[in-house]
């Protein structure tokens, strides 16, 4: 899986570090999404708060990652499929955040609708987040 990280830092243009490659193994591992103190506690303390925060930035700029709203106006992360390039991702995705454990999840194969806007309006993003309770806690 190291290969795999490096590999993928270094086609996005990325220059190898410790906190990059850790970061990036966290998200590999996880099913959900992360919060940003999520990944603070999973990484442990060997990189403080402003390194993991220009980190996720980072890899929301290249493409590796997209964010997610949450109700209480705080970001999870979650990784961005192969389509996604720097500046511009292509997670047309639902989102679920179960009500048990308030994991939050991607939903790829649930495309987010069509929208058509009226004359005058254009689209930049649409986000559609769906609460329930998840297969895990069902």
């Amino acid at each position: 899986m190291n290969s795999d990280i490096k590999e993928l830092l270094k086609k996005s243009q990325l220059s190898v570090t410790a906190s990059r490659e850790k970061i990036l193994q966290l998200f590999l591992e996880q099913e959900g999404a992360l919060a940003h103190g999520d990944i603070e506690k999973k990484a442990g303390e060997k990189f403080d708060r402003v390194t993991v925060y220009r980190t996720l930035q980072t890899f929301v700029e290249k493409g590796i990652i997209h964010t997610i709203p949450t109700s209480d106006n705080s970001i999870r992360y979650a990784l961005c499929k192969d389509d996604c390039a720097s500046g511009h991702h292509h997670d047309h995705h639902v989102h679920f955040v179960c009500n048990e454990c308030n994991n939050t999840f991607c939903l790829d194969d649930v495309v987010t609708p069509t929208i058509k806007l009226p004359s005058g309006y254009s689209q930049e993003h649409i986000e559609v987040v769906v609460k329930g309770v998840c297969k895990h806690c069902s």
